[in-house]
This record gives C-alpha cells, sequence and structure tokens, in this order.
C-alpha cells in the first residue's frame, strides 16, 4: 500500500509479505523503490529521501502493544537501507494500515493503535477516525507542507526510554560550535544558525548549494554522533541536525533540517518532538531565540513550507519528557501490486536505436 504519513510518502508492507532474511528483504526493498539511482525512475521512489521511505508492520508479540512498526530508509545513491533511525511522518499511516490489512479490529467512531517501534524499541499509540468500523482518509484536518486536507491522526508518546540529553550536559561545544544535544524520539542536534554563517530563513535549495555550510555540517554531525553514543554516524541519517532562529510567522522558532545531507523542505515529526523538549530546557542553545509561551505545552515550530504543532510537556528537572503529541494527517493513494525489477539487472545499452540516433 502507497500511503502518504504526514509529509512524507512510502510504501506499506505486512512483514509476512517480505523475506525474513534482512539481506534479502532489503535487496527486493532496492529494487522496488528504484534505488541506487538519484532519479528512481524504474520504482516506487519519488526521488527524494522524503518519498523513499518503508514501512514493515505485524502483529506485535507484546502485550502492550498491537503492531510492530520497522522502518526502513531506502537510499538513493548508494544501494543502502537503513534501519538506524525512526519516522514519526510514516507512523502516522501505520495505525490505518495496520486496520485496513486486519491486524487491528476497527472500533466504531475512533480507533487507537498502539504501536511498537522496532527502531528504537518505544511505543506510540495512534487514534484516528473509524466511523462504521472503516478507515476514514478524507477528512478536515489540515497540515503545513501538505496540500489539502485528510483524515486526522493523533500521535502520542509516552515518556520514558533514551535520556533526553544524551551526554548528559544541556550544552556542548562540538567542532567549535554550541549546541544542544536532545534525544526526545529522533536524536538531534540544535545548532544556533548564525553560529554557522546563515541566517535560518535561506530556502533549502539554497542551504543545500552552500559547500562551505556542508562541510561544517558534517563535521558537527560526526563529532555530536560519537559525543552521542552514535557510533555509526558515519553512514547512518541519525543524528538530524537542525538549525535555529528567531520565529517569523508567530511561532517559537523558525527551523531548518537536514537529512542529514539534504534539506528537510518541513520538519519531521520526532525531529520536532526532539526540537521542541530542548527548547524547553533551560541553558540550551534555543534561549534567547525562541520565544516560549507563557503557559502551555503546546509549541508551533516554523520550517520551509509552514509550521508543526506539538505539546511538549518536559520535567527539567530530571530532565525527562512527561508527554508528547501531535496530529499528523495520512491517506492512502494505492493499494495494489508492485512489480519490483529483476534481481539481475539487464546490460546497459547505448542510448538511442539500433541506427544510432539520438533518443527523443
Amino acid at each position: 500500500m502507497l500511503m502518504r504519513g504526514g509529509t512524507s510518502k512510502g510504501a506499506y508492507f505486512l512483514a509476512e509479505d517480505l523475506p525474513a532474511d534482512p539481506a534479502a528483504r532489503d535487496d527486493l526493498l532496492l529494487r522496488i523503490m528504484g534505488s541506487p539511482d538519484p532519479r528512481q525512475i524504474d520504482g516506487l521512489g519519488g526521488a527524494h529521501p522524503l518519498t523513499s521511505k518503508v514501512a514493515v508492520v505485524s502483529a506485535s508479540a507484546d502485550p502492550d502493544a498491537d503492531v510492530d512498526y520497522l522502518f526502513l530508509q531506502v537510499l538513493l545513491d548508494r544501494p543502502e537501507v537503513s534501519d538506524r533511525q525512526n519516522c514519526g511522518n510514516i507512523l502516522a499511516g501505520v495505525g490505518p494500515f495496520a486496520v485496513e490489512r486486519g491486524l487491528v479490529a476497527p472500533a466504531d467512531g475512533e480507533t487507537s493503535v498502539r504501536i511498537r517501534m522496532l527502531n528504537t524499541g518505544k511505543t506510540a499509540i495512534a487514534a484516528f477516525p473509524t466511523p462504521g468500523g472503516r478507515v476514514e482518509h478524507t477528512g478536515d484536518a489540515e497540515i503545513s507542507g501538505v496540500p489539502g486536507t485528510a483524515a486526522a491522526v493523533e500521535i502520542g508518546f509516552p515518556a520514558g526510554g533514551a535520556p533526553l540529553l544524551p551526554t548528559g550536559r544541556v550544552r556542548d561545544t562540538v567542532a567549535g560550535t554550541r549546541v544542544t544535544c536532545v534525544d526526545n524520539g529522533m536524536p538531534t542536534v540544535l545548532i544556533p544558525a548564525t553560529a554557522l554563517g546563515v541566517t535560518g530563513y535561506e530556502a533549502p535549495e539554497d542551504l543545500e548549494g552552500d559547500p562551505a555550510l556542508a562541510g561544517r555540517l558534517r563535521e558537527i554531525r560526526l563529532a555530536a554522533g560519537r559525543l552521542m553514543g552514535l557510533a555509526e554516524a558515519e553512514s547512518a541519517t541519525v543524528p538530524k541536525l537542525t538549525l535555529l532562529a528567531a520565529p517569523r510567522d508567530g511561532g517559537v522558532v523558525t527551523t531548518r533540517t537536514f537529512l542529514p545531507v539534504r534539506c528537510h523542505p518541513s520538519i519531521g515529526v520526532l525531529g520536532a518532538a526532539s526540537v521542541a523538549a530542548g527548547l524547553r530546557l533551560p541553558g540550551g542553545v534555543g534561549e534567547g531565540i525562541a520565544v516560549l509561551p507563557e503557559r502551555g505545552d503546546r509549541i508551533r515550530i516554523e520550517h520551509p513550507t509552514g509550521f508543526l504543532d506539538i505539546d511538549a510537556d518536559i520535567d527539567p528537572a530530571v530532565p525527562a519528557a512527561r508527554r508528547t503529541a501531535v496530529v499528523r494527517t495520512a491517506r492512502k493513494i494505492f493499494d495494489g501490486t508492485v512489480f519490483p525489477r529483476a534481481a539481475t539487472p539487464a546490460p546497459v545499452r547505448p542510448l538511442g536505436d539500433a541506427h544510432g540516433s539520438a533518443p527523443r
């Protein structure tokens, strides 16, 4: 099933429909998505990290969960499938998919699905409309970065799990730059944009086209990854890096997030959860940049295509997250059969026809 979840799009599979061996599974998914090829012209992928994602879903053996969800990022430029991070946007489609595939019995009105996220071991609870016991893919909920409206999916993240501050400090100096390393569902490094010689309001393509910035970001990411206990940061997509700037459109902060090289056109759900938590911590690098609300837990995070509202209740004394929740939307796009390319690629033929004419 091809679904849009939040501001991402991906292919959703039942675990039983994929090979049990991870190497065989990954080989199949590369062929299904059309990688490695920056265009992904011969597969389902959309030629961008946000549209080259996979959810693998199964009934859970954990009594505290209904389904298990494994997120896989299919890389574009090399034959690699990564399970080293989670995705909160694709998560938004897991509950509806589980009901559609019969893994969870729907309620009449609204259904809640407890989802164990295998990438992290944490649990999320997704609630979404099921009028008459059927998944409702249409609705009037709207989120920034997605045209039109769809059914709302409320996602809650119970407290517990990894330390909120992986380094044990609210502020570190990494590669000569002051940062806050935080993990409220996604290992994230918060960086004042001005510390890297940019404003934080640039268009994603302008930031991506700055080789000096790319070099600094890579240096910070690798050093911060080691500091956060992420030994494989060189080949992984975490930690994420988020540049912070003062808000411009009524939010709390403006952000630019990297994946790790491409600049996110919006912001990931779990990345936003980590940003919100980091801004709530006294002494973090967001002080003097973010404009926090005087009351309430809701934080509006501005990003290149709009904003994301997230509820973040943080206990700064521990520090720990008491509760995190966000509203996303999800919509089924296609349900059917995918035909992967052959396991052994056919020989590459020169461009042009048999008479050597140029392709048209």
